[in-house]
């Protein structure tokens, strides 16, 4: 075996699960920060945070900018505001309105939809097996939406559907679109380059939405609420662009460089793991028997995705 396959098959995968599993940590801060400020403000100072960090990596590759043309700017752009921007922003939403646990379980079904739009944007083969095991993820999400199913047909607030899935469904639609487009800018650009050009296009992204929401002031950006409690503020926020954010970032694009694509779908799972085990744990957002079961069928649909689509690639 050559070096780089012993690397792959070693470590790899592991830092790819790393790096998810640090990801799935974000609820830790985000619940917290969602008392303190506007949903929009707290993506706006994880984007501020994170680009600091990610400046030395970022200045010695612009000289890489005059390389890049228009369809991977495009890419960029895309993935930026739809992922790094909005997505973010309709997630923390998702949290403040609905169970934790469930909108961060349900989120698995990104890779549902970004295979979908690799079909459909880059003439992807899908699988047929694909259509069977999307549409029992697309069923146990919607029992795992729902807290009381026999109340479904009195109304869907009795029945327990609110809010937060719906902003997690919206989430999890921008996030597997932002990976199909990501997909695009890895053509055409460094890695290092496009990670940290994602973060600059999230910030410019976000400070036009808090313009055009008027949030882009000292009263919005800092409000009384984080003014009466400015360590918890700083520390979530710290740790959230940190050990949520950019950290688990070059973790996992390392991780993937040493991972076949279709073994580091089963350790992004860790996200998922590491998200319940906070929300679950320290949050007390429990799941009813139902909803349990339909995480389970919901996370093993999206594996089976994923293998049979693995599959063709490998063909």
């Amino acid at each position: 075996m050559k070096k780089s396959d012993a690397s792959r098959a070693s470590y790899g995968p592991w830092l790819v699960g790393l790096g998810a599993a640090l990801w799935g940590t974000e609820s830790a801060w985000r619940i917290p920060l969602n008392n303190l400020f506007d949903a929009q403000v707290i993506v706006f100072w994880e984007h501020v945070l994170i680009l600091l960090m990610f400046l030395p990596i970022l200045i010695p590759q612009l000289r890489e900018l005059r390389k890049i043309d228009a369809p991977t700017w495009g890419y960029l752009l895309f993935s930026g505001f739809a992922g790094s921007a909005v997505g973010t922003i309709f997630f923390t939403l998702a949290l403040k309105n609905g169970n934790p646990t469930v909108v961060n379980v349900i989120l698995n079904i990104q890779p549902v939809i970004s295979t979908l739009g690799a079909f459909l944007l880059f003439g992807d083969r899908l699988t047929p097996r694909f259509f069977l095991y999307a549409t029992i993820a697309i069923v146990a999400g919607v029992f795992l939406s729902v807290e009381y199913p026999a109340l479904i047909g009195v109304s869907f607030a009795q029945a327990g559907l609110n809010l937060g899935t719906g902003y997690a469904l919206v989430c999890a639609l921008f996030w597997g679109l932002s990976t199909v487009a990501g997909r695009g800018v890895m053509i055409g650009m460094p890695l290092r380059l496009a990670s940290s050009l994602r973060i600059v296009v999230g910030l410019v992204c976000m400070t036009f939405i808090l313009l055009i929401y008027g949030n882009l002031r000292g009263p919005a950006l800092w409000p009384v609420a984080a003014q009466a409690h400015p360590g918890t503020a700083i520390g979530a926020l710290i740790l959230l662009a940190s050990i949520s954010g950019g950290i688990p970032l070059l973790i996992y694009f390392e991780g993937l460089r040493l991972t076949r694509a279709s073994t580091a779908g089963y350790f992004e799972m860790m996200q998922t793991l590491a998200a319940v085990c906070i929300t679950w744990g320290f949050f007390h957002a429990t799941l009813h028997s139902h909803q349990v079961i339909a995480a389970i069928v919901l996370m093993a649909a999206v594996v089976m995705v994923q293998k049979a689509q693995s599959a063709i690639e490998r063909a």
